[in-house]
C-alpha cells in the first residue's frame, strides 16, 4: 500500500473535513475526563490520526482518542499522580509495545479474542464512561478517581444538583440523543449538542466551564521513571497497548465490512504504535481506531488515507485559532456528550438478544463485564480469554470422545461389516474422527478400556481422520498400545499419516506397536486382524465370540 495515494482526493477532502468536525468535540471531552486537561485530547487526536493514518494498514481508518483508551488512561494518571514524565512515558512505552506488535506479527492472534469477552468488556468500558460523567451532569466533580468513588458520589450529587449545569446536561443528552439523521448529515449530533449546550450557559449562569486553554503547539515531554515506578508504568504501557490494539483491529474490521477492503493488521498495529509513541512525547492521550469517526468518514467519501490525516490538520487549525472559544464549554455539555459515548459502547444488540444463545457465552460476558466494571481491564480479558480456552477445549474434547458407543458404527464397506461380524468380537475398531487433543487425551485410555472386553484379541486404531496429534495424545496412544500387549491382545493402526508417525516415534510413544501391524488403509488392517485372531498365536487369548463392535472416538461424522 502506497503512504500517499490522491487518486480520490475529492472524498478524502470531504471525508477528513467531516471526521475532524465530528472528532472535535469528542476530543476535548476525552481530554477532559483522561484528566490531562482537553487540549491533550485535542493534540493526541492530532498526532494518533495523523501518524496512524500515515503508516498504517487501514485505508479509510480515522484514529484518536477513544471511550476505552481514556478510561484506561485516566486511571493511569491518577495512580502516577499526574506525573507528566511518568504517565508520557506509559504511552511512549504503549506505542512502542503496539509497533513490536505489528513487527512480530502478533495481529492475527489479537483478532481470535471471543466477542463475548470483547462484548464484555466494551460493555463494561460504557458502564465506566457513564458512572465517571453522572455526578458532572449534575455539576460535581467526583472527590477521588475510579468506578467505584464515582458510582458513591452520584446519590450525593442528585441530592445537591446545580441546576444549571444538571439543565445544560440534560439539553445535551436531548440534543445529541434526537438529533435527526438527516441534519447529521450536514452538523454531527455531538457537535449540535456542543454549540446549543455552550450557548445555553451563556444564559444559565452558574455551571461550571473549562476555563482557560493552553494555546500553540504543544511541549515536548521527556519521558522517565524511577525503579520504584517502573512495574507500575510497564504495566500501564501493555494494558494500554492490548486495548488499543484490539479496539483499532475491531474498527478495522467494521471498515473492511463497509469498504469491502482487507486491512493489513500488523501495519495497522505499527501505525498506531507511531502514532501513540510521537503522541506520549508531546503531552498528548493516546488513541486508537475510532469506530464512529472511521464510519463518518466512509460515509462521507474517505477511500484514502489522505482522509485520516486531513482530519489531524484541520484538529490543529482549529487548535491554534479557535481554542479561546473551548475556556466556555460547561463540564456539564462533556458529561452528557461522553453519556452519548457510553451508550454507544454497550453492546445493546447482543445484550437484547443474549439470553436466546448459549448459556455460557452469555455467563462469560456478563463476568468480564463485571471484572472491568469492579476490578480492571486487564484482568476481565485476561481470565475471560483463559476461560473461553478452556470451554473451547472441553467442547472438542467432548466431540472427539461423545461417539465412543454413542454414535452409529462408522462401517463404510460391506466387506469391513463382513469381517467383524467373522470375528465373533475378538476384533475391536476404533475410528478417531477428529484431531486428538490433550483435552481428549485424560479419557482416551479409560474410554478404550472400557470397550475392549476380555475376550477382544485385537485392537485396530484407525487414524485416517486425525489431522493431527499433541503430546499429551501420543502418550495416551502409548498406554493404549501397551495396555494392550500387557493383555495378551495385538495393536493394528491404520491410516497414519507422516506428521503424525513422526510425533510418535519421535517422543518414542509406538514403542509397544510392532512394525508389520502398521497399514495404510483401515480393510488391510481388519483382513490381517481377522486372520490373526484365527490363527493358533491368538488362540489363547479370548474364546467367547459376540458382534463385532466399532466405537467412533471424534467430531468426524460418517
Amino acid at each position: 500500500m502506497k503512504l500517499i495515494d490522491t487518486s480520490h482526493l475529492r472524498g478524502d477532502v470531504f471525508g477528513g473535513l467531516t471526521a475532524g468536525i465530528v472528532a472535535l468535540p469528542l476530543a476535548l471531552a476525552f481530554g477532559e475526563a483522561s484528566g490531562a486537561g482537553p487540549i491533550a485530547g485535542l493534540w493526541g487526536a492530532v498526532f494518533v490520526g495523523f501518524f496512524a493514518a500515515l503508516f498504517g494498514g487501514t485505508k479509510t481508518q480515522v484514529s484518536g482518542p477513544t471511550g476505552p483508551m481514556v478510561v484506561v488512561f485516566a486511571g493511569v494518571f491518577s495512580s502516577l499522580s499526574g506525573e507528566p514524565a511518568l504517565v508520557f512515558a506509559s504511552v511512549i512505552l504503549a506505542g512502542i509495545f503496539q509497533i513490536l506488535f505489528g513487527v512480530f506479527r502478533f495481529g492475527q492472534y489479537i483478532r481470535l479474542v471471543p466477542y463475548p469477552v470483547i462484548s464484555g468488556f466494551m460493555s463494561g468500558i460504557g458502564c465506566i464512561i457513564i458512572a465517571l460523567q453522572l455526578s458532572r451532569l449534575f455539576g460535581h466533580e467526583p472527590e477521588a478517581s475510579g468506578t467505584i468513588p464515582a458510582l458513591a458520589a452520584i446519590p450525593g450529587a442528585i441530592a445537591n444538583p446545580n441546576i444549571a449545569a444538571l439543565s445544560i446536561g440534560l439539553v445535551t443528552l436531548g440534543v445529541i440523543f434526537t438529533w435527526p439523521k438527516k441534519l447529521g448529515k450536514y452538523v454531527p449530533g455531538a457537535l449540535a449538542a456542543l454549540i446549543i449546550g455552550t450557548l445555553l450557559s451563556l444564559a444559565l449562569k452558574g455551571a461550571p466551564i473549562l476555563g482557560d486553554i493552553p494555546t500553540g503547539l504543544p511541549s515536548f515531554v521527556v519521558p522517565a521513571f524511577s525503579q520504584s515506578t517502573f512495574f507500575v508504568v510497564v504495566e500501564a504501557a501493555f494494558i494500554l497497548a492490548i486495548l488499543g490494539a484490539i479496539d483499532s483491529l475491531l474498527t478495522s474490521l467494521v471498515a473492511d465490512n463497509m469498504t469491502r477492503d482487507r486491512h493489513n493488521s500488523n501495519r495497522e498495529l505499527i501505525g498506531q504504535g507511531i502514532g501513540n509513541t510521537v503522541a506520549g512525547f508531546f503531552g498528548a492521550i493516546p488513541g486508537a481506531g475510532a469506530t464512529m469517526r472511521t464510519v463518518v468518514n466512509i460515509r462521507s467519501g474517505g477511500k484514502t488515507n489522505i482522509s485520516g490525516m486531513l482530519h489531524s490538520i484541520i484538529l490543529v487549525v482549529i487548535i491554534l485559532i479557535a481554542a479561546p472559544l473551548a475556556s466556555q464549554i460547561p463540564h456539564a455539555v462533556l458529561a452528557g456528550i461522553l453519556v452519548k459515548v457510553g451508550y454507544d459502547i454497550l453492546d445493546i444488540a447482543y445484550l437484547k438478544r443474549a439470553h436466546k444463545g448459549p448459556r455460557w457465552d452469555l455467563a462469560l460476558m456478563a463476568l468480564v463485564l463485571g471484572l472491568t466494571v469492579f476490578v480492571d481491564l486487564i484482568t476481565a480479558v485476561g481470565v475471560g480469554v483463559v476461560l473461553a480456552a478452556l470451554a473451547f477445549v472441553k467442547k472438542m474434547a467432548d466431540d472427539q470422545l461423545v461417539a465412543f458407543g454413542e454414535a452409529q458404527p462408522r462401517v463404510t464397506t460391506p466387506e469391513e461389516r463382513d469381517l467383524l461380524s467373522a470375528s465373533e468380537g475378538r476384533v475391536t475398531m476404533f475410528d478417531f474422527g477428529g484431531p486428538l487433543s490433550f483435552g481428549a487425551a485424560a479419557d482416551l485410555g479409560h474410554r478404550v478400556r472400557e470397550r475392549v472386553k476380555d475376550h477382544t484379541s485385537a485392537i485396530v486404531l484407525d487414524f485416517s481422520r486425525v489431522p493431527f496429534i499433541d503430546v499429551s495424545a501420543a502418550r495416551a496412544v502409548e498406554t493404549i498400545a501397551c495396555d494392550a500387549k500387557q493383555s495378551g491382545k495385538r495393536v493394528y493402526i491404520s491410516g497414519m499419516t507422516d506428521e503424525i508417525r513422526e510425533v510418535l516415534s519421535g517422543l518414542n510413544a509406538d514403542h509397544c506397536i510392532e512394525d508389520n501391524t502398521r497399514y495404510e488403509n483401515r480393510i488391510d488392517a481388519l483382513r490381517d486382524a481377522a486372520k490373526w485372531v484365527k490363527s493358533d498365536d491368538a488362540s489363547e487369548a479370548n474364546a467367547i465370540a459376540s458382534p463385532g463392535s466399532t466405537y467412533s472416538a471424534g467430531a468426524g461424522t460418517s
